[in-house]
Order: structure tokens, then sequence, then C-alpha cells
């Protein structure tokens, strides 16, 4: 008979597996560090109603070219069978609930669009930590970019279509280096020990 502890423990080392096979799923966001770097870059030459449709339009092509990148880096997350698939599409589903809020400010407040954008796409992070049984990890991306984002916007507004978007990009960066770190082999023999000592 299963109890609850075991069932807990089991659903933690298939969420953790997925987490070390798949290497936290880094492609997706290395798409969105090259997408926020390009944005970053785009903010130097353009107007900043053309870049919030250059924003708009573009967002299109982050989820294609995660795709792609995992393909080149061998880490097919779309193909990937665990129970806690089922989570990515609700997840993101969620991350889509503030566009109507950045079309609406591009309307009324266009210089808006930037921290809503930088944000918004977040908001799905913690859950996708949950799944791979990194919250903590994934969380702390959400937070600290939410913070910085924040920050640059109110502090150093003349940087809301340069430094922000580049802000976002560096972070990124750095969550990729500690979802690489967190899924090297060293991490997952301990990973695996301490779930073998928790039983």
């Amino acid at each position: 008979m299963t109890t609850g502890m075991n069932l807990e423990q089991a659903l933690l080392a298939e969420r953790k597996a997925s987490f070390f096979r798949l290497r936290g799923a880094y492609p997706i966001p290395l798409a969105g560090a090259i997408w926020w770097a390009f944005l970053g870059i785009a903010g130097y030459k353009l107007h900043s109603h053309l870049w919030i449709f250059l924003a708009f339009v573009t967002s299109g092509t982050l989820f294609p070219l995660a795709l792609l990148l995992a393909k080149l880096f061998g880490i097919d997350f779309m193909r990937d069978r665990t129970s806690i698939r089922d989570m990515i599409f609700p997840a993101l589903i969620s991350m889509l609930l503030f566009w109507p809020i950045a079309i609406s400010a591009y309307w009324s407040y266009p210089q808006l669009v930037p921290l809503i954008l930088a944000i918004g796409m977040a908001i799905q992070w913690p859950v996708i930590g949950w799944m791979y049984g990194h919250t903590a990890l994934y969380t702390t991306h959400a937070l600290v970019r939410a913070i910085t984002c924040f920050v640059l916007w109110n502090w150093l507004p003349s940087t809301r279509f340069t430094l922000l978007p580049m802000a976002v990009s560096v972070i990124y960066l750095l969550t990729i280096g500690a979802i690489l770190i967190a899924s090297s082999d060293r991490a997952k023999a301990a990973s695996e020990s301490a779930l073998e000592l928790a039983r």
C-alpha cells in the first residue's frame, strides 16, 4: 500500500529525474535571453511605438526558437513523457493572461509596456520550477527579474527600451548557468543520495 509520504517522494523523484534528464529545459530560457537581447539592441534604433510592435509580433517566435535550440542541443522536452508534463500548457496559458494589460498599456501609456512584458512573461517560472523539483531556483529568477525591472523602470526611465530588456537577457543567462550547475552529473548524484536517505 502506498502512503501519502511515499507518493509525495515518488512524485518528487519523478520531477527531479525530469529536471536532470532535460537539463532543466534550458533551451527555453536561452530563447528568452536571445529575444530580450534582440529587443535591447532594437531599443537603441527604434522609436518606442515601433519597439512595442516588434516585441508583440516577435514574441510568437519564442517557442519555435526554444524548440529549435532544444533540437540543436538534443534536449527534446516536448517528447518527454511524465505525469508532470501536463502542467506545461496551463503554466504557459497563465503567462498569456497579462497580454490584455500590455495591449491596453500600448494604447494608453506605451512606456509601461517593457515592464509589463518583463514581469508578465515570468509569471510561469515558479510553476515550471515546481514541475522540475527546483521551485527555489526558478522562483528566484522571477523575483530577481521583477525587482530588477521595477528598479530600472522607475529610477532609470531613459533605459526602459534598452537596458531593461538587456537586464532581462542577462538574468536569463545567469539562470541558465544556475540550471546547468543544478542539473550536472554531480548535482544529480547528490540529489539521488538525498532521496535515498529520505526513504
